[in-house]
């Protein structure tokens, strides 16, 4: 086998992605593999609304289904508490269109060994969504090509999606000379602009500033004049620490957003919410009256959470579609003041200094702290608090925020339980254009790392066979997959692709919480707000084995294929293949530390192929490299025999004549078995 630059097999694209949901492929690209419930099981079938024979005081059977999932899940606690079989849900084809999320606590658990299963029927492609059609378009300005349509008052969304695919937000794009920043907003120096003051529903306009590796929200308070005023404490958390508004890693892009009067370009849309109206300018060809617009109106469509003295157990989502939620955060006075990988500060910052804007625009000693009380984005579809939780060939596709969140902080969890994720398992399922990220497993703040219980502790999660692409689409800081503090966690055989920022992160806290902590974060004030560890982290044995990254940091950076943080012992990063990435290939950021990485290929990766980040006093180091393969030698921060590295017997190749070892690890990347794509 010989390498070319295209991949080397066939393997979902952003420009597939739209193509996946409009054609109705939404069980994925490779269907879950057939389970059988087990003999004696119960099984109970339920069917969408308006479905032909479907009645709640039916038996539940194929030929009368049950009409309700409400109903399908009062009978299936009632069957699971007899703890003597398994328990089936079949979901018939069609759309479940929910009101309200749907929310599994200890009651929904199998017993005595026995798994509560909730699974499409065979053949079937039963969507859950958070989402309402939109239909009944009329022209409303034959000069501009905008239609609208009557949608109703007394909600609100952040995301559209048409066909398949997040439109755009009506938006305003700024040159960097229009405007001049400063603590409480910016004033517009371009006259051209002065039509602002008279906008209407001036709070409901935000501003975004796509910086280096942050993407940042916040809202306008007023605009009067030339004057423009932002919300709090969003302006002020925005321009607070690293990579801020006011003082960027590199050359910022700014927009306003969410304005009827932005709306020029095809693709762009705008709700009027007081009204009720939805605006959209179609695409080159589009007829709205074929076109499949959805318009979200849940936040979280599945909330899985128990408590640690009754957690979830034993429950099984297999061959579903989850779709159409929002994310309203970044809309409120919070903002969205990203820090990195969807982590953002949140509420009023009681160590920032009056004179911030000028000297916190680079970190200072307040903003470290601010660290112990990040937010995290939450999940469409939420995991905590729980034990043998399994999601078999399900995709998660145009929804607000990230697909799936396992073990979070508690912010992100609708229960108000976070962390506590034991032996979750991910297989088989496809994550595509959405918002947010893909997967997001573990928390960022104290318990997460030192847990005050140790039932908080995420232990024994896997993710394998996965297929994340084309996601991340307005939240550009997020990860295809991302993973902070986790006991046992392997992430093995997926495919990562086209994605803004990083394809693979794990780990978190830059080396601060390890054990004996970090001198760099020693000189920046941290430890005035929190202990110098004396014990390690939660963060043991990863492992990175057999994934396929490919086209990854398009949009953002300081990023690479595969990123880490802090320390991990014996953890592994073997046999992956990075192919186009737009920075790094391996980056192992501030201390970074015990891990391992042999027999990987890296094609074409525009940076270093590898990189550890030992500036300052970081204590980035013990990182083994052997036996790697590269189009690009370069790598920086590594150096055999310092710092308690090893590199040795990494080879310089070409795309085109790739040793059989290289071969073979390409040839073995991503998906393998029933959900490998045929070449």
């Amino acid at each position: 086998m010989r390498l070319s630059l295209m991949p080397h097999r066939r393997t979902p694209t952003a420009a597939s992605a739209a193509l996946v949901i409009a054609t109705g492929l939404l069980a994925g690209p490779v269907a879950a593999p057939a389970q059988a419930a087990a003999p004696g099981g119960r099984t109970i079938v339920v069917a969408p609304a308006g479905a032909k024979n479907a009645d709640d005081k039916g038996p539940g059977s194929v030929g009368r289904p049950l009409a309700t999932l409400e109903e399908a899940q009062r009978r299936a606690r009632d069957a699971a508490a007899e703890g003597r079989r398994d328990v089936t849900v079949e979901l018939l084809d069609g759309t479940y269109r929910l009101t309200a999320p749907l929310r599994f606590d200890a009651a929904d658990s199998g017993r005595n060994g026995h798994t509560v299963i909730w699974k499409a029927r065979r053949g079937a492609h039963p969507v859950l969504s958070g989402a309402e059609p939109v239909t009944g378009w009329e022209l409303d300005d034959a000069a501009t090509g905008v239609y609208k349509a009557q949608v109703g008052t007394g909600s609100d969304s952040r995301q559209l999606y048409v066909d398949g695919a997040l439109a755009q937000r009506a938006r305003l794009k700024l040159a960097r000379d229009d405007i001049k920043l400063n603590a409480d907003g910016f004033t517009i120096d371009n006259p051209d602009l002065a039509y602002l003051a008279e906008l209407p529903d001036q709070k409901r306009i935000d501003f975004q500033a796509k910086l280096s590796f942050t993407n940042r929200f916040a809202p306008v308070q007023s605009i009067s004049g030339s004057t423009v005023v932002m919300q709090q404490p969003a302006w002020d958390n925005n321009t607070y620490g690293y990579d801020t508004i006011q003082s960027p890693f590199r050359t910022p892009t700014f927009s306003l957003l969410n304005s009827r009067k932005f709306l020029d370009e095809p693709g762009e849309w705008y709700l009027d919410t007081s009204a009720g109206t939805l605006y959209y300018k179609p695409l080159a060809g589009q007829d709205l009256s074929r076109a499949r617009v959805e318009l979200p109106r849940l936040e979280s469509l599945v909330q899985v959470g128990g408590t640690y003295d009754e957690p979830v157990r034993n429950l099984r989502f297999e061959g579903l579609t989850f779709t159409g939620t929002t994310w309203l955060h970044p809309g409120t006075p919070d903002g969205y003041a990203n820090q990195q990988t969807g982590v953002f500060i949140s509420g009023v910052q009681p160590h920032r200094p009056e004179d911030a804007f000028t000297s916190c625009a680079f970190g200072c000693k307040g903003f470290e702290g601010s660290r112990n009380g990040w937010a995290q984005t939450p999940a469409a579809v939420q995991v905590s608090a729980a034990e043998g939780v399994g999601f078999v060939g399900d995709t998660f596709v145009n929804l607000g925020s990230v697909g799936l969140g396992i073990g979070n902080d508690a912010n992100a969890h609708a229960s108000g339980v976070g962390l506590g994720a034991h032996h979750v398992t991910v297989t088989g399922s496809t994550f595509t254009a959405s918002a947010g990220g893909g997967i997001v497993v573990g928390g960022v703040r104290p318990d997460a790392h030192h847990p005050s219980d140790p039932r908080m502790a995420n232990t024994d999660i896997r993710l394998s066979d996965n297929r994340v692409y084309s996601t991340a689409r307005e939240y550009l800081d997020q990860d295809a997959i991302f993973a902070s503090y986790v006991t046992r966690l392997t992430i093995e055989h997926n495919y990562v692709s086209d994605m803004p920022y990083t394809g693979i992160g794990v780990g978190f806290g830059w080396g601060a919480n390890d054990p004996g902590g970090s001198p760099e974060y020693l000189k920046r004030g941290l430890y005035d707000f929190q202990p110098v560890y004396d014990t390690p982290t939660t963060s043991t044995d990863v492992r990175l084995v057999g994934n396929h990254v490919r086209n990854v940091v398009q949009t953002m950076f300081d990023a690479g294929c595969i990123y880490t943080l802090s320390a991990m012992p014996r953890s592994t990063i073997d046999e992956n293949y990075c192919e186009n990435s737009g920075q790094l290939g391996l980056y192992f950021d501030e201390g970074s530390r015990y891990l391992s990485a042999h027999r990987n290929v890296f094609v074409d990766t525009a940076a270093q192929w590898a990189h550890a980040n030992n500036q300052n006093s970081n204590r980035t180091g013990d990182l083994t490299l052997i036996g790697n393969y590269t189009t690009n030698p370069a790598i920086t921060g590594i150096v055999d025999g310092q710092r308690g590295n090893t590199a040795r017997d990494n080879t310089t190749v070409t795309a085109g004549d790739l040793p059989s070892e290289a071969e073979r690890v390409i040839d073995r990347a991503g998906p393998t078995g029933p959900y490998r794509t045929p070449r």
